[in-house]
């Protein structure tokens, strides 16, 4: 199940999507979550087993959004909160504080504890605040793009894979003297200010890495002035030169000699790493938080067959798996003593995206062939087994549980895709044969039974699919080797960024060159709107364009499973693209 993350609602992960993402207020976790344990670190080993191999210290970037990478990224970051277990925004109070200090117009005071550190020693100041802001709020952009996403004007500084929209209209003011502490002032509301972490890379390391001081660094973000499409300047080449770095040069295929490009501000630090085997984390012992693991070594295996995983718990080598959900997996699990299975519905689902160029440039072209896809033969096979009562996904943009989901449906134009027409497809091609590329993760059994079954159906009604399945297909997101992908998002079930971010023309995880200028308004719309009940509608009417449109469908939500041995204890089903590993320090190791 290899995904991308989905920034404030995260790709899916399991399946594989700062601002919390689809990455992507004062609540109390459920079951004492942050709580600070005094309980000794025990001399204890967890393995765990992960579908995706790691790729990047950088989650946030547009090549780095994969989860493993948040996950990692997790276990060694620290940060002003976390997402629980029932879709909380739990403050860490451990790290700082963030509150409203005005409504009209809406600020926000971050204020850090005294003698938080990097890894190597270096201390967490407003230094990194101001720079995980420009790197994350799209503020210095002033860059136009064309029909396919090329710059044809202007600089893109930070490719951030998440939505800038409300962050990009913050200012930051009232900087300590003693870097603890300063005021992010927005020019209009925004609905996500409680899921602005501003913590992003260490910015040391960056400006080192960039040429330049820090001083400088942090000076020229701040007094540079905003950046606007409409009046583009020549780049300012110190962000540009920080933004180039941060970019890719945290992305990695092994463990890099210059240990500067994985420290960590959390928990856990990377010790070592054995590429397409496993990752070994240690206890950090710059660590001074409440989110302290009560053993110290965690190991990460990388597993990407679901039956694979299931052998390696059934011979306890790995003491927890969150393996692709299917009957077999399922079965497989019930089979076996001494482990506990846990259930639930992921905050992902697999969908089909069409390319807006090349064959699918025509509508009837794309109508035709998603009018072949055999969603329902999908859940019966693949779902149904894990979860008896599945149905097909008839949204883009609300899953079953939410309470706008029927309504949506009732407005959106799903029903034109409701069973498979092959005659309808044949009236709309008139007799062409158009060849589609169709890539897929050949990894992922689901996405190659739903390859197998779509080139199938398109067949009769004269599509020539051309398998381009492949193992890095989330590195050619976006690319010009497809004309249609299967793949998944998965939220992080906070925030409101999924049209600014993924279905906006303007989107850091637009992939497929969409363009509908009513859903741009509405992905800019809806982080300054404050009536949920409005954000509905609004959602609600970008779903009707896209189904219009004939974007692409949605297949299926997710279903959720973990399973671990009876030595690990603590584990709480987690749907989101963080998993069980969300409350890491609550778990226990009996030996």
């Amino acid at each position: 199940m290899s995904e991308k993350t989905w920034r404030t609602r995260a790709l899916a992960g399991g399946a594989g999507l700062v601002i919390g993402a689809f990455a992507l207020a004062a609540c109390s976790a459920p079951g004492g979550g942050g709580e600070s344990t005094e309980a000794p670190v025990a001399d204890a080993t967890i393995t765990i087993a992960e579908t995706n191999e790691f790729t990047s210290t950088n989650s946030a970037s547009a090549t780095g959004n994969l989860d493993i990478n948040g996950k990692v990224n997790y276990l060694t970051r620290s940060g002003f909160y976390y997402v629980s277990d029932s879709y909380e925004v739990v403050p860490d109070t451990s790290f700082g504080t963030y509150e409203i200090v005005s409504e009209d117009p809406l600020e926000v005071k971050y204020t850090l504890n005294e003698g938080l550190k990097w890894s190597d020693g270096d201390p967490i100041d407003t230094d990194d605040l101001i720079f995980g802001w420009a790197a994350t709020s799209g503020v210095f952009d002033d860059a136009t793009f064309d029909a396919d996403g090329a710059v044809v004007s202007g600089t893109q500084y930070f490719q951030y894979a998440g939505s800038t929209e409300g962050v990009n209209t913050s200012t930051i003011k009232d900087v300590a003297d003693d870097k603890l502490s300063l005021t992010l002032a927005y020019d209009t509301p925004f609905v996500d200010w409680n899921i602005v972490g501003l913590i992003d890379q260490p910015v040391h390391v960056v400006a080192d890495k960039a040429g330049v001081e820090v001083d400088e660094l942090i000076s020229t973000i701040l007094e540079t002035p905003r950046g606007d499409a409409d009046n583009p300047v020549e780049p300012n080449a110190t962000i540009k030169a920080a933004a180039d770095f941060w970019n890719t040069g945290f992305d990695m295929t092994s463990l890099p000699d210059d240990p500067s490009l994985f420290l960590s501000s959390g928990a856990w630090i990377i010790d070592s790493w054995e590429p397409t085997q496993s990752m070994t984390l240690k206890v950090n012992p710059e660590y001074t938080g409440d989110l302290k693991p009560q053993f110290d070594t965690l190991v990460v295996r990388f597993i990407g067959d679901p039956q694979a995983q299931v052998t390696a718990l059934q011979n306890e080598e790995v003491d927890l798996i969150v393996p692709q959900a299917s009957g077999d997996t399922l079965e497989a699990l019930n089979a076996i003593d001494g482990i506990e299975v846990l259930q639930g519905s992921q905050l992902s689902y697999d969908h089909l995206d069409l390319t807006f160029a090349g064959p699918f440039a025509d509508q009837n072209v794309r109508e035709a062939f998603l009018k072949t896809i055999p969603r329902q033969q999908l859940v019966d096979t693949l779902i149904k087994p894990v979860v008896a009562d599945a149905e097909v996904l008839n949204s883009q943009l609300f899953i079953p549980a939410q309470p706008a989901y029927e309504e949506a449906v009732a407005a959106n134009g799903s029903d034109a895709y409701a069973e498979v027409d092959i005659e309808g497809a044949k009236e709309l091609l008139a007799g062409a044969t158009p060849t589609i590329r169709l890539m897929y993760n050949i990894n992922n059994p689901n996405r190659v039974a739903a390859f197998e079954a779509i080139q199938a159906s398109a067949a009769e009604a004269g599509f020539v699919i051309e398998d381009v399945g492949r193992e890095d297909w989330g590195s050619q997101l976006g690319s010009d080797i497809y004309d249609a992908v299967i793949f998944g998002w998965i939220s992080p079930g906070v925030g409101n960024g999924t049209i600014p971010q993924i279905f906006a023309s303007y989107g850091g995880s637009n992939f497929n060159k969409y363009a509908n200028a009513r859903v741009d308004e509405i992905g800019t719309t809806i982080p300054v709107t404050l009536d949920l009940d409005e954000i509905d509608q609004l959602t609600i009417e970008a779903d009707t364009e896209l189904f219009k449109d004939a974007y692409g469908l949605p297949l299926f939500q997710g279903p959720g499973l973990e399973a671990h041995t009876s030595r690990l204890q603590g584990v709480t089903f987690m749907g989101n693209q963080t998993g069980p590993l969300w409350n890491f320090w609550e778990w226990t190791v009996s030996e």
